[in-house]
C-alpha cells in the first residue's frame, strides 16, 4: 500500500461519493477495498428520488425499475399509497459499479483485495481517514452491540417471473410480521430483490436454518408466500448478523470521518440507507476540504440523521410488534396521504 492522503476504507456508495468529491477538490484519495470485484451488497435495492439527484450530482447517469407507490401487508391488512416522487429499484452491483467507475475517472486510486483488519494498521499512513465499510466493523473502532435479540439481515434475488412482476409492479412492498419485516421491489434486470430484517431469535427457533425460516414465513403470510413461489433450496441466501439498526454516531470518538452505516444505521424499511451513505461521503469530503475536523463534521451530520433514523426506528419497533404492524397498515389504508409525509420525513436533509 502506497502512502497517500487521504485514505478511504471501503468502495461502496459512501466511500465512492467521498472519493469523487475529494478528486473534484484536487485531493484525490486512495480507496482500500477488501473485495476483489464489485459485488451485490445485501441491502440497498431502493433508491429514492433524492438519492437519484445526488447520484446525478456526482456524475452518475443511471436508472432502475420505476417505483411509484408503497404497498404494506400486515396480518389481514393491506394498504397502498403513492410515493411523493418516483424512486428506482436498482441493484447495488449496478449502482456500485457506476460509482467506482466515476471515482476512478475522477482521479481516485483503488486497491482491491486489501482487508483492513485493525484501524491502527492504516492510521499512520494518512492524517485523514474515511471509514466506509458499511455494516462490517473494523477492529479498533467497532460500533456498540447492545441488543439482547439483535437484528440480522437476509436477502434473496429471484429470477424474472411474469407472475411476480404482475404482483409487484411499480410498488415497493413492505411485508410486516412479528419480529421482522421484508422489503420487496423489482430491479433494473427484472429480478425481485427480497430483503428481510429479522430478530435473531426467529432464526434460532427455525433451527438456525435460513431456508427453513423463509419457508415458514412464506407459509404463515400468504401474500409474502406468493412472492416467494420461485424460492427453492437452490436459491442463494445472503446474510449478515448483528445489524445495529437505529444506531447513529453522535460524536467523534476516534478521529475518523465515519460514513454510511458506520455513522448511522437507518432501519431498511425507510429505504434511505443509500441516501445517507452518499450524503455522508459527499458531506465529509467537503468538510475535510474546508478544513473541518472529524469532531465538527460528525456532530453536524448527526443532527442531519437524527430525524430520519429516529422516525424509522420508531416505525420498525412498532411494525415488528404483534399489534403494531396491522395498526400501521390500517392507518395507512385510512389515511394514505400519511405515506407522503413519512416518506419525506425519513429522507436525510439536503
Amino acid at each position: 500500500m502506497r502512502r497517500t492522503d487521504p485514505i478511504i476504507i471501503g468502495a461502496g456508495p459512501a466511500g465512492c461519493a467521498a472519493a469523487i468529491t475529494l478528486a473534484r477538490g484536487n485531493r484525490p484519495a486512495l480507496i482500500l477495498e477488501r473485495d476483489t470485484e464489485v459485488g451485490d451488497a445485501l441491502c440497498g435495492g431502493f433508491v429514492s428520488w433524492r438519492t437519484m439527484a445526488t447520484l446525478k450530482r456526482l456524475g452518475i447517469e443511471i436508472t432502475g425499475h420505476p417505483i411509484t407507490q408503497l404497498r404494506v401487508f400486515a396480518g389481514t391488512q393491506v394498504a397502498e399509497a403513492p410515493l411523493p416522487q418516483m424512486g428506482h429499484g436498482l441493484s447495488r452491483r449496478a449502482m456500485d459499479s457506476a460509482l467506482v467507475a466515476q471515482a476512478i475517472a475522477s482521479g481516485a486510486g483503488i486497491e482491491r483485495g486489501v482487508a483492513v483488519r485493525h484501524i491502527e494498521s492504516v492510521r499512520a499512513q494518512s492524517s485523514a481517514l474515511f471509514l466506509a465499510t458499511g455494516k462490517h466493523d473494523v477492529k479498533g473502532c467497532e460500533r456498540p452491540r447492545l441488543a439482547q435479540d439483535p437484528a440480522l439481515g437476509l436477502r434473496i434475488r429471484l429470477s424474472p417471473s411474469p407472475a411476480v412482476r404482475a404482483l409487484i409492479g411499480t410498488a415497493i412492498e413492505l411485508h410486516v410480521f412479528h419480529k421482522g419485516y421484508a422489503g420487496i421491489e423489482l430491479q433494473e434486470d427484472g429480478t425481485a430483490n427480497i430483503c428481510l430484517a429479522l430478530r435473531k431469535s426467529l432464526l434460532t427457533d427455525a433451527g438456525r436454518d435460513p431456508a427453513a425460516l423463509l419457508q415458514q414465513i412464506a407459509a404463515d403470510h400468504p401474500h409474502f408466500g406468493a412472492r416467494m413461489a420461485a424460492f427453492d433450496a437452490r436459491t442463494r441466501i445472503d446474510a449478515i448478523a448483528n445489524v445495529p439498526y437505529g444506531w447513529h454516531q453522535k460524536h467523534d470518538p476516534d478521529g475518523l470521518y465515519r460514513l454510511g452505516d458506520q455513522c448511522a444505521v437507518i432501519p431498511s424499511l425507510a429505504g434511505e440507507g443509500n441516501g445517507i451513505a452518499l450524503a455522508s461521503g459527499e458531506s465529509a469530503a467537503q468538510a475535510w476540504l474546508a478544513g473541518a475536523t472529524p469532531k465538527d463534521w460528525q456532530r453536524h451530520f448527526a443532527r442531519r440523521t437524527a430525524r430520519p433514523v429516529g422516525l424509522a426506528t420508531a416505525l420498525w419497533h412498532m411494525g415488528e410488534s404483534q399489534l403494531g404492524g396491522p395498526m400501521l397498515a390500517q392507518i395507512l389504508r385510512l389515511f394514505p396521504s400519511l405515506a407522503t409525509s413519512v416518506a419525506a420525513a425519513t429522507r436525510i436533509r439536503t
